[in-house]
């Protein structure tokens, strides 16, 4: 096949190209478009953030592994919201530690995405609640050998709460996990 060659240069941004196909001459413009490269205005903090640790590993806050990971795939905060099925300012609620709470099934998205074991994107209470608070509580108050009611009175939490927590019908309150049950798991 015949290669294109610079017929005419109109401009230094338009050529007329010309090539022969079996004799005959065919000729073909070209437009060279130039668009200037504007870089966002977070770009430099970013580059440093991420040339600042190797791994995230070395990083000890959960937001900042988050944005970390993000980065070094070059994805905006956007794209990420839209790829794991949430949206952009829940997702920026999590890079900024916004959030108290963070769904399993978000975190293991998350994490399947970034390439990363999941347990390393949570902080210990979202940890607690992710390996099952329910388990957890139970097993607690067994290796004390409480009953309910007795556990209950001891630690302060209402008979009530104390229940819905080991049956897993409602969620402890990061509050109340750093209160209660922090230091014991």
């Amino acid at each position: 096949m015949p290669k294109w060659k610079v017929f005419a240069k109109l401009s230094p941004d338009f050529y007329i190209l010309c090539r022969t196909d079996h004799g005959k001459p065919r000729f073909a413009p070209l437009a060279v478009h130039r668009f200037r490269l504007i870089a966002p205005p977070n770009l430099p903090k970013a580059q440093r953030f991420t040339r600042q640790y190797q791994s995230y590993e070395e990083i000890g806050s959960v937001p900042d592994r988050l944005r970390w990971c993000r980065l070094h795939l070059g994805l905006l905060q956007r794209e990420v919201a839209e790829r794991v099925g949430v949206t952009t300012p829940f997702y920026i609620d999590l890079e900024t530690g916004a959030c108290e709470y963070t769904p399993a099934a978000v975190m293991d998205r998350l994490a399947e995405l970034y390439g990363v074991p999941v347990t390393d994107l949570l902080d210990g209470y979202n940890r607690f609640l992710y390996e099952g608070q329910a388990r957890q509580i139970l097993a607690l108050r067994q290796r004390a050998g409480l009953s309910r009611a007795a556990f209950a009175r001891k630690t302060g939490i209402s008979e009530s709460s104390l229940r819905a927590w080991e049956t897993g019908t409602k969620n402890i309150s990061k509050k109340c996990w750093e209160r209660y049950f922090r230091e014991q798991t």
